[in-house]
């Protein structure tokens, strides 16, 4: 089929995944069994839909790092392009549907709110990574391309913060709905130490296959092997 020729598996996987969220709120709409919230869990779903996404094009370098597999790499602009789809619609909710542009009230909810400070910074940071994720931006920015890239150490950790502090709970005394938040910011500390050069050069040395082997096999020449 030439569809699969095109396209491969995991390419397959990550475009299904990432329009999962807006298909099954779709679904849920027509079928009528969405939540008696509507607004609200629109909120909660695109942002933690763009949370789980950012997460996933954070993972992309660990794994080619460790198992030496450099497709993940060409999907990393992708993830995070749809991360930065579904925190555009998540403000877009917020803003439009839930405040209806009254943007006295915004002022004002931003100011008594620092959730919604953190989470605008995080928006706002993203904004320019979106726009220059393409080839064309990486030859004109040059070396700056990767210098303005590494927001994303910056974004990552405030759209925890934003996430955390949206649900209700005590962080500190693990008290309320922290469980989800705090897997987040598990998985997304472990991503970020993860690209830290001296712990990337570390795992660049491993290899998965010495798992497998024992030293002794390890060292055997492949031709000699019985």
């Amino acid at each position: 089929m030439k569809f699969l020729s095109r396209y491969t598996p995991l390419q397959i996987v990550m475009h299904l995944y990432a329009w999962s969220a807006i298909a099954w709120i779709i679904f849920e709409l027509a079928t009528g069994t969405f939540s008696i919230n509507p607004i609200q869990e629109l909120e909660q779903r695109t942002g933690r839909h763009a949370i789980t996404l950012l997460a996933l094009s954070l993972l992309c370098t660990p794994i080619n790092t460790i198992f030496k597999w450099s497709e993940p790499l060409k999907r990393r602009r992708a993830l995070g392009l749809y991360a930065f789809m579904y925190a555009t619609i998540h403000v877009i909710i917020f803003v439009d549907l839930d405040y209806g542009l009254a943007w006295s009230r915004l002022i004002q909810e931003l100011v008594e709110k620092p959730r919604l400070i953190v989470g605008l910074i995080a928006f706002t940071l993203l904004i320019p990574l979106a726009i220059t994720s393409f080839d064309i931006w990486k030859k004109r920015l040059g070396k700056n391309w990767k210098r303005l890239h590494k927001l994303i150490y910056f974004i990552a950790p405030l759209t925890f913060l934003h996430y955390v502090w949206s649900k209700k709970g005590d962080l500190l005394s693990l008290q309320g709905e922290v469980a989800k938040p705090l897997i987040y910011g598990l998985i997304i500390a472990i991503f970020l130490i993860f690209r830290i050069p001296p712990i990337r050069k570390a795992l660049a040395s491993f290899s998965p296959r010495r798992l497998i082997l024992s030293p002794k096999q390890e060292s055997q020449p492949e031709g000699d092997a019985n």
